[in-house]
């Protein structure tokens, strides 16, 4: 089986999720947010404040495009999507998992976005935001889980059961 890769707006629970499919499938967990700060040695936000968005942005495609793991779960960052050779490689060596909230969700969720490392441009609102990348979760996404009144577990479980038609 390939390896599972979590995507989806800050917020949405990828590596909550993460953690709990990984022990219920018996994969590892893999974190591409702390694997980029691992290799930067610096935190997300910290990273942003001092490259940009754009260098951060090189910085993660650059990253998630040279993992290399087998049977992981691995949640991504939610602009993991611009990267495109991250993606090509991330479809490549895995099955993509969209973790679907509506936008009021994600708001509710979502506390300081300058400390979460959230790679939002100045004067764009989360809901430009969350506009802006819905299509481009929606392009590379294997399997879509509408996450709306489940629990941590629940999610878990259908993805593990939708995982099943590509056994």
């Amino acid at each position: 089986m390939k390896n599972i890769v979590l995507i989806g707006m800050p917020g949405c629970g990828k590596s909550t999720v993460g953690v709990v499919l990984a022990k219920i499938l018996g994969y590892r967990f893999l974190d591409s947010d702390l694997l980029i700060q691992e290799s930067e040695n610096r935190l997300l936000h910290d990273i942003i404040e001092q490259e940009g968005i754009e260098g951060f942005e090189e910085i993660e495609n650059k990253v998630n495009a040279s993992i290399d793991v087998k049977r992981s779960v691995i949640a991504t960052g939610g602009s993991v999507v611009y990267g495109r050779e991250a993606m090509e490689h991330l479809k490549k060596i895995g099955i993509v998992v969209y973790i679907k909230l509506p936008y009021e969700e994600i708001n509710h969720r979502l506390g300081n976005l300058e400390q979460r490392g959230v790679a939002i441009r100045k004067n764009q609102t989360l809901k430009d935001l969350y506009n802006e990348r819905v299509p481009l979760y929606e392009k590379y996404a294997d399997i879509t889980v509408e996450e709306k009144n489940l629990t941590i577990s629940q999610t878990a479980l259908y993805i593990r059961d939708r995982l099943r038609e590509y056994e």
